[in-house]
C-alpha cells in the first residue's frame, strides 16, 4: 500500500511552505512523490519544490474536487505504477474541497490516505468562514489535523477565536497552533501519525462514558411520580428549555440572498464547483518589474471596487536590476524574495468576480 497524505488549505493558508518544512525536517530518506492542482491556467508552486528532489505532477485545467476527478484518479494510478513512492503527497488547489479529494483517493487501489491535514490561517478563519463557507468548512470538517498557519503575527485573542471556530467545526481533528518555526518537522508528522492512538482513546472514553451511564441507572432504581425530589427529571427539563432557547437564538437574525453568515451554506454543500465560485487570471510575461513597483502594485490589489475580490497572488518576476523576484500575496500581506531565474516571468491573481481588464491595467500588460 502507497501512503498517501493530503495536504488542504484555502487560498494562501501556507500548504506549500508546510510541506516544504515536512519534506526537509520529517521525510529524509523517503521516495516522494508530490501531486499539485493549481486553480487557474498558470502554475507557480512547482517551481518552489523541484528544488527538494521531489517528481512533481501539475494538473492546470481544473480542480480536483470538480473537473478533475477523474483525470486525478488515473494520473495517481499512473504516478504509483511509474515511480513506486513510499508516500506521495497531494496538495489540492485551495479551493478545492477536502472531502471529494479524499474520496477521489480512496477509489484508487493500493493507495491508502496516511493524514488528512488542513492549514488555516490563523487571522483569516472568521473571513473566509463567512465569505467561503462552503469551501472553508469543508476543507476544516474533513480534517485528521488542523495546522494553524502565521499565529507569530497573529494577536492572542484572533487566534483563541480561531480556535473556538475551527472547533466548532471539528473537534476530533488535531489543532497545531504553535508557530511554525518552534517546532520541528518531526514533530508535525508525528502529530499526523497519531490518529489511530486518538481513536483508541476516544473509544475508551466512551466505554468509561457507558459504563458510568450504566451505574448511575442502577443506582436510580426507585420509582419516580411528580413529588418525588431526587432530582432525576431536572435535567430532562432543563435541556428541553435549552433546546428551545438555542433554537429562537439561531433564527433570530434574518437571512437573504446578500446574507454572508454562511447558515446556508451547508444546505448548498455538494452543490457548486470552485468555477462557479472563484476565477483566476495570469499569464506569462517577459515584462522587467521593479522591486517596489510590484510592492505598489500587490498594495493596490487590496481595492475589491477597482478589482473585484482578489484571495491570492503568486509570481515569478524578471527584475529591473537583473535579479529575479518571486511573490506571494494574501488579502493584507504580501512576500516579496529573491530567486532563481526562471524561463520566462509568470504570475496568476486568484479571486471572486474578478476584473481583468483592470488587472491588466494595473500590471500594464497588453
Amino acid at each position: 500500500m502507497t501512503k498517501i497524505d493530503i495536504f488542504s488549505g484555502f487560498l494562501g493558508a501556507g500548504k506549500t511552505t508546510l510541506i516544504r518544512k515536512l519534506i526537509a525536517e520529517a521525510y529524509q530518506g523517503e521516495k516522494l512523490v508530490l501531486i499539485e492542482n493549481e486553480f487557474g491556467e498558470i502554475a507557480i508552486d512547482g517551481g518552489f519544490l523541484k528544488d527538494a528532489g521531489v517528481e512533481i505532477t501539475e494538473m492546470n485545467s481544473g480542480c480536483i474536487c470538480c473537473t478533475l476527478v477523474g483525470d486525478f484518479t488515473k494520473a495517481l494510478k499512473k504516478v504509483m505504477a511509474d515511480y513506486a513512492p513510499d508516500r506521495i503527497i497531494i496538495e489540492p488547489s485551495g479551493v478545492g474541497k477536502l472531502s471529494d479529494v479524499a474520496k477521489a483517493v480512496s477509489g484508487v487501489e493500493g493507495a491508502q490516505i496516511g493524514a488528512k491535514v488542513t492549514v488555516v490561517d490563523a487571522g483569516k478563519c472568521r473571513m473566509y468562514m463567512r465569505n467561503f463557507g462552503e469551501f472553508f468548512n469543508d476543507q476544516v470538517e474533513n480534517a485528521d489535523l488542523i495546522v494553524m498557519s502565521r499565529t507569530d503575527t497573529a494577536s492572542p485573542e484572533k487566534i483563541l477565536a480561531a480556535t473556538e471556530l475551527l472547533k466548532g467545526l471539528n473537534d476530533h481533528a488535531g489543532l497545531i497552533t504553535t508557530p511554525w518555526d518552534k517546532i520541528s518537522g518531526k514533530q508535525i508528522a508525528e502529530a499526523m501519525d497519531e490518529n489511530g492512538l486518538k481513536a483508541e482513546m476516544e473509544r475508551l472514553a466512551q466505554e468509561h462514558h457507558e459504563h458510568h451511564h450504566e451505574h448511575e441507572e442502577h443506582e436510580h432504581h426507585h420509582d419516580h411520580d411528580e413529588e418525588c425530589s431526587c432530582g432525576c427529571h431536572d435535567h430532562e427539563h432543563e435541556h428541553h428549555h435549552d433546546h428551545e432557547h438555542e433554537e429562537h437564538e439561531h433564527h433570530h437574525h434574518e437571512h437573504d440572498e446578500n446574507c454572508t453568515c454562511g447558515c446556508h451554506d451547508h444546505d448548498h454543500e455538494h452543490h457548486h464547483h470552485a468555477d462557479e465560485i472563484f476565477t483566476s487570471w495570469g499569464m506569462e510575461t517577459p515584462r522587467k518589474f521593479s522591486e517596489e513597483e510590484l510592492r505598489s502594485l500587490l498594495s493596490a490589489l487590496g481595492d475589491e471596487e477597482r478589482f473585484g475580490t482578489v484571495l491570492r497572488a503568486k509570481g515569478i518576476l524578471d527584475s529591473s536590476d537583473g535579479d529575479w523576484i518571486y511573490f506571494d500575496y494574501v488579502p493584507g500581506e504580501s512576500d516579496i524574495r529573491r530567486g532563481a531565474a526562471a524561463v520566462t516571468g509568470r504570475f496568476c491573481v486568484i479571486g471572486s468576480k474578478l476584473k481583468e481588464q483592470a488587472l491588466k491595467e494595473l500590471f500594464n500588460i497588453e
